[in-house]
């Protein structure tokens, strides 16, 4: 029975992604910090479209040509030569509703151009914010998955992988699991679910203190609960927007 089930593995780092085949699979993108949390959140608020985009340049260049809001981040901070950043909180409804916004993030935005040139079946974005949707989503599809951690610069981090930890500890039995990375995923989730924001101050994780040297608490703190945001973001043609 088990041999039947598709199988689901998690990719810790852009890095290692060349280790799995998402020509073959449902291609989960996740920048729980704060991409994929403010891509889920724009979209919840009324955003049209979200593009996501490689360099400042192009989203400047695109923006101006779809009349959108360009926005981004270099290493947290808001990048050069645009307006808006990464933070949930600088869209809601009543600024971003049938708006296009033109995101360039440091780590989510390069995954998801990296898993849509290797040929993925579909992409998704995920975060704590839409755990549910991303969930019913792949319960749905029923077909092979990579969770696929966007990492900080290509190293491993702990928001993203308790995220894929979270994702798998409500949809394990339905999957064939033999991924190490899964496993670990899920038991680092398990002993930081009682608390996700004191787990990652306790632990020291990179981007908490990151975000936090740039007084980002209230952010890592929306970033870390569950279904603030619960629509499921696709990638169709070049943007992202709302599964119906």
């Amino acid at each position: 029975m088990s041999s039947k089930k598709p199988s689901l593995f998690t990719c810790l780092s852009p890095a290692l992604l060349n280790l799995y085949e998402p020509q073959e699979s449902l291609v989960v993108i996740i920048d729980v910090l704060r991409a994929t949390s403010t891509i889920a959140t724009a979209l919840y608020n009324g955003a049209q479209s979200v593009i996501p985009v490689a360099t400042v340049p192009r989203c400047i260049e695109l923006g101006q040509q779809l009349d959108g809001i360009t926005a981004g981040e270099r290493d947290g901070r808001i990048a050069e030569g645009l307006t808006y950043g990464n933070s949930p909180f600088e869209y809601p409804r009543s600024f971003i509703a049938d708006k296009i916004l033109v995101l360039t993030t440091t780590n989510g935005t390069k995954l998801l151009h990296m898993a849509l040139d290797n040929g993925a079946v579909e992409i998704v974005t995920g975060a704590f914010c839409n755990l549910s949707a991303v969930c019913d989503h792949i319960l749905k599809k029923n077909m092979p998955v990579i969770l696929g951690c966007a990492a900080w610069k290509d190293r491993v981090n702990m928001e993203d992988t308790l995220f894929a930890g979270a994702v798998i500890s409500r949809i394990k039995e339905h999957f064939t699991i033999h991924c190490d990375s899964s496993h670990f995923a899920e038991n680092l989730y398990h002993l930081a679910s009682p608390d996700l924001f004191g787990f990652m101050q306790k632990n020291n994780a990179t981007h908490y203190h990151r975000l936090m040297n740039f007084g980002l608490e209230k952010d890592i703190r929306y970033c870390l609960t569950e279904d603030q945001a619960n629509v499921l973001p696709v990638f169709q043609g070049d943007r992202l927007v709302i599964s119906t």
